[in-house]
């Protein structure tokens, strides 16, 4: 199957660049690019693209809004953005997360990166660009008096690696942590992504920040 990718920027060069790096995988392909945020929005609601690769400084509509319109609390059925921005500023990776996208790159990260990332996103996963993924998570680490208690009780096993995923492992390295096997780590992922009523990696660690389970 191939995955499907919008490239949303308002630099030419930049989209091209994406277009570039995502056209030379065998199993990916850009079926759309925007200039702008508006536009991105009205293309995304249209094609339906397996991610998104959206900027934050766009004109009309800005990368953050766009986000929030297409995954954002309350529609009914998100789409997967990924952000990919030259501007490392906490307000905006917490903004961008917060309204929705499933990663937050750098523009220097690589290509190696966006498609990982890209295939994350496509997958029910998140990558976040490793240089900020410590100092996001510590901005996390104020509770939250009110932080929703989960729907069912974890169990220890999943505490041990909601923990992780808190700290920016992925799957291979909590499997190895935890000596069982990857299979058994998306295992119970799952079971935590349901009984805390979260979509992804990210919002799982964000719970775990907000609740105080990292202090």
């Amino acid at each position: 199957m191939t995955l499907r990718v919008l490239v949303a920027d308002d630099q030419e060069m930049v989209r091209t660049g994406f277009r570039m790096i995502v056209d030379s995988q065998p199993d990916m392909a850009v079926v759309g690019e925007a200039a702008d945020g508006a536009a991105a929005v009205a293309l995304a609601r249209r094609l339906r693209p397996d991610v998104s690769l959206v900027d934050i400084r766009m004109p009309v509509m800005d990368g953050l809004a766009a986000t929030r319109a297409l995954a954002g609390p309350g529609v009914p059925d998100p789409l997967r953005v990924v952000i990919v921005t030259t501007f490392d500023m906490d307000e905006y990776v917490y903004g961008a997360l917060r309204g929705g996208a499933v990663g937050f790159l750098l523009k220097d990260s690589g290509p190696a990166l966006l498609v990982e990332a890209v295939r994350a996103a496509a997958s029910g996963g998140s990558l976040v660009s490793p240089s900020i993924t410590v100092r996001l998570l510590e901005r996390l680490a104020r509770p939250r008096p009110a932080a929703a208690p989960p729907r069912e009780p974890l169990t220890d096993r999943e505490l041990d690696v909601v923990k992780r995923v808190a700290r920016g492992r992925t799957n291979e390295e909590i499997a190895g942590e935890l000596f069982v096997s990857l299979s058994t780590v998306k295992t119970h992922l799952g079971s935590v992504h349901r009984k805390l009523g979260t979509r992804n990696r990210v919002e799982t660690a964000a719970w775990a920040w907000e609740t105080g389970l990292m202090v």
